[in-house]
């Protein structure tokens, strides 16, 4: 499974729209994922980045902004909106 960072800006859209909840319904549906700031996620997936990209872009407009990235589990974190719990096991550090 591989570790992503996933960030987005959705252009004039407001965070209650159809747009947000279609967006995030998918980032849920992988393996495991929290939600570390407003607008940044983190995924466990056995899809490619390239398949994410796809998978998320296909619910955004085509002004919206998205960035992909995959993570290693050297990290550090302060005021986490996710649990801590979760953050620690998707880094895979003893809890």
């Amino acid at each position: 499974m591989t570790r992503f960072l996933v960030t987005y800006d959705l252009v004039g859209t407001s965070e209650t729209s159809q747009d947000y909840h279609r967006l995030i319904e998918k980032i849920k549906s992988y393996s495991s994922w929290g939600k570390v700031q407003k607008s940044v996620w983190l995924i466990k997936t056995s899809r490619s980045s390239e398949q994410v990209f796809q998978d998320l872009s296909a619910r955004m407009d085509s002004d919206d902004r998205l960035f992909i990235v995959e993570v290693n589990p050297n990290a550090w974190w302060i005021n986490e909106i996710c649990e801590r719990k979760w953050l620690r096991e998707f880094f895979g550090f003893s809890v």
